[in-house]
């Protein structure tokens, strides 16, 4: 069995934060995403190089079921654990991840997504704020919608969110609803409509009720695994940021990508 061995930690929280990285081979839109290359390298190395710098974690790993996807993990030096195949969710991978006796010192947890390679440092900070010092069960991000294109569009998780933090709902639909006309202009880009952005950071507690409750109606009916710990009676704290990094989910995702970080002069891994 793997022993954690955690990297040094040199931001402010307290308290020991295990980040993990759930991935899996099979994807509908973009075919093997974790080993899909980005400039060469696959996607997983981008994901992994990004969040194992990320002083807020006191260690990283990437949880698979995928024998090939833990092989390239291997090959990179990257801590990985081989889960099962059966999961119905990143989020029950993670959790089978932290009740590992290697990883049971960990005190929180965060899901990080395996197709955000621009993920922001400051976005899992946030996060993990919500839930070592801000007393949440689960903490997550969301971030002003831009256009009514988002707005509109079922694909884009929209949250509901009160003055206090506190999520309120999460929908595919466009929420919070504009009795009085459409919504544009000058009322987009703020608060309250407000999209998901996918980091979740759970205290140990809150990971293990979240995965022992079954579907609930609310989430069977959107498609929305969150909502099952809301009507389980988990508090999900919002915390609000700038903007939110695309994630890698068909091939023009990839060519966007490579066009950014040869942009921005990010081709290689230092």
């Amino acid at each position: 069995m793997q022993v954690a061995r955690p990297w040094p930690r040199r931001g402010p929280l307290s308290g020991r934060v295990l980040g993990v990285v759930p991935a899996r081979l099979a994807s509908s839109r973009l075919p093997e995403k974790p080993l899909h290359p980005i400039l060469g390298r696959p996607l997983i190395e981008w994901v992994r190089n990004r969040v194992k710098a990320m002083d807020v974690l006191d260690h990283v790993v990437i949880a698979t079921d995928s024998s090939r996807i833990a092989e390239v993990c291997r090959g990179l030096g990257a801590p990985v654990e081989l889960t099962s195949p059966d999961h119905p969710s990143g989020t029950d991978r993670v959790a089978e991840v932290a009740e590992r006796p290697a990883f049971r010192a960990y005190e929180h947890i965060v899901n990080i997504q395996g197709d955000e390679p621009l993920i922001d440092p400051e976005h899992v900070r946030r996060t993990v704020a919500l839930v070592v010092d801000g007393g949440w069960d689960v903490g997550t991000c969301a971030a002003p919608i831009e256009t009514e294109e988002a707005y509109h569009d079922h694909s884009v998780v929209k949250v509901a969110r009160a003055e206090g933090g506190a999520a309120l709902y999460f929908s595919r639909a466009p929420i919070p609803h504009a009795r009085d006309g459409a919504v544009g202009g000058r009322a987009l880009g703020a608060a309250p409509f407000l999209r998901h952005v996918g980091i979740y950071g759970y205290t140990r507690d809150a990971l293990a009720r979240w995965v022992s409750m079954a579907p609930s109606p609310l989430e069977r009916t959107e498609r929305l695994e969150q909502l099952r710990a809301l009507e389980g009676g988990l508090r999900i704290g919002v915390a609000l940021v700038v903007a939110a990094a695309s994630g890698i989910d068909t091939p023009d995702d990839v060519v966007r990508l490579e066009a950014q970080l040869r942009s921005e002069g990010s081709t290689t891994f230092a």
